[in-house]
């Protein structure tokens, strides 16, 4: 990517670093702010990849919406966590693909289901040792066999919980929603 630098004053510094503040910060909002410009001077078109870059190649797509239609894309976009570009860029691509979207804090809650399951599954082998290496000893196999059904049971509640989250997610990027 290139890089831009630019000198100014610590008065407009200051005062631009308020407006960003507000709008994912510096970075965010002059990448913005140049992406519009580029935009009004060429609208709808995507300047080529410098040669060796490994960018994927994409497609821009403009949309002109109404104040009220902005304000309420923008407001959506913020619950869910997401740019209201990734928030459009969600919602194509499910009616395109039709695979969940995940939003950050959804992503990460996915993530710690996993890290659950994989615990469980841990816990599983080691009783499944624990009840190899036991032999016949009747208290020790009742123990651990009260154990596994617990764990089973446990596991049978985040499947469902995650089976609601996919489907929370999906529906939600539905077209009805």
């Amino acid at each position: 990517m290139d890089r831009f630098t630019i000198r100014l004053s610590p008065d407009l510094a200051r005062r631009f670093d308020a407006a960003a503040s507000a709008r994912g910060g510096r970075s965010s909002f002059l990448r913005r702010l140049i992406e519009s410009a580029a935009a009004e001077a060429s609208p709808c078109q995507k300047a080529p990849a410098a040669a060796g870059t490994t960018e994927r190649p994409t497609g821009k797509l403009c949309l002109r919406l109404a104040v009220e239609d902005l304000a309420a894309l923008e407001a959506e976009a913020a619950r869910s966590g997401l740019s209201r570009t990734r928030w459009v860029v969600a919602l194509v691509r499910r009616r395109l693909h039709g695979s969940p979207q995940l939003s950050p804090p959804e992503a990460a809650a996915f993530i710690e289901v996993q890290r659950d399951l994989r615990r469980i599954g841990v816990n599983l082998n080691q009783i499944a040792r624990t009840l190899h290496s036991a032999g016949r000893e009747a208290g020790v196999a009742d123990r651990e066999l009260a154990r596994v059904v617990a764990f089973a049971a446990d596991i049978r509640v985040a499947l469902r919980e995650l089976r609601r989250a996919f489907e929370g997610n999906l529906d939600y990027w539905s077209a009805g929603s």
